[in-house]
């Protein structure tokens, strides 16, 4: 056993198989960095990649565009964080209860809708996802090419919104009146800064990255759609955050750990490992927790962390 698994054909395998179950991570996780860091905890993440990737899936199957599904994934995700953002900022709801109240509200209404749209099918429904894109020359360079340059487009574009996310946290206007409200919005309003606007704007980007990665989940790494499908993801992307200590480039890390653990369990039930299946799969999630738990005492919270905002209190 332990011969196949040193193997270089099993280790690019697996490292490739990382990233790509990396992504739908990473994304959401990024995402969730304009939204935790302006003080909204947003558990609804699962719900919002589950509606993102119902709506991506069918409206590929129905127009026969993938980028028009791409596209109606990050819609229904930005619409479903904003009702997240009318709870937890407006009607100023416990962020914890309200977030797991969408996760449930979701998981029913996903698989009416899907029900609805499809029908019950013998065979489940269908696509063609997003292909492989080779990248000339550097797809070709021994070990390296395979892990790193055969993925599908939205891989590539999904790793390039690590940049992205850091110039705009970091260097931008809009970045910073995300730290101030985050860290401090009673200084932030005198200032003229709207901290609702603020808010609403960063729940509403979180809730497109996750739509988009939810989408992802089911154009472009599975070909279908189950009720099933994030298993999870939603939940680690938010850990990820914390674990990355609200930082972009922390976050692509802490992703492609999970991602590494996924595609462990898998490559080595496809060995035949004798460990029960159960105990393989609880296997990324077991890493979530400890990796929570050494990070978490280390993570420097906004001060405003999870507080509804009110200009009349002090």
């Amino acid at each position: 056993m332990l011969d196949q698994i040193l193997t270089g054909g099993f280790l690019v395998s697996l490292l490739a198989s990382t990233i790509r179950l990396a992504t739908p991570i990473m994304v959401p996780a990024l995402g969730q960095l304009y939204t935790q860091r302006t003080g909204i905890l947003n558990l609804g993440v699962e719900g919002n990649m589950l509606m993102g990737a119902v709506a991506g899936f069918a409206t590929a199957y129905l127009s026969g565009s993938l980028w028009l599904g791409l596209l109606a994934g990050m819609i229904v995700g930005v619409i479903w964080s904003g009702i997240m953002a009318w709870l937890s900022i407006t009607m100023k709801a416990n962020q914890v209860i309200a977030g797991l109240g969408m996760n449930i509200l979701a998981g029913g209404l996903a698989a009416y809708c899907y029900r609805v749209i499809f029908g019950v099918q013998s065979l489940p429904p269908s696509i063609t996802c997003f292909q492989s894109v080779h990248i000339p020359v550097l797809s070709d360079i021994p070990v390296i090419g395979p892990i790193l340059f055969q993925h599908n487009l939205l891989v590539y574009l999904s790793f390039l919104l690590v940049p992205l996310t850091w110039f705009i946290l970091e260097k931008t206007v809009f970045g910073l009146k995300i730290k101030a409200v985050g860290e401090h919005p009673r200084a932030a309003d005198s200032k003229g800064i709207s901290v609702s606007g603020i808010r609403y704007a960063s729940v509403l980007i979180g809730g497109l990255y996750a739509g988009a990665a939810g989408a992802f989940m089911t154009i472009a790494y599975l070909n279908t759609f189950t009720e099933a499908v994030i298993s999870g993801r939603g939940y680690i992307a938010v850990s990820v955050v914390i674990f990355a200590r609200f930082m972009p480039v922390r976050s692509m890390w802490g992703a492609l750990l999970f991602g590494f653990a996924s595609a462990l369990q898998m490559r080595l039930q496809a060995l035949g490992v004798d460990v029960a299946n159960q105990i393989m799969l609880m296997l990324p999630y077991i890493m979530t927790i400890v990796a929570l738990i050494f990070a978490s005492n280390k993570a420097e919270f906004p001060s405003a962390y999870t507080i509804p905002y009110s200009r009349m209190e002090r």
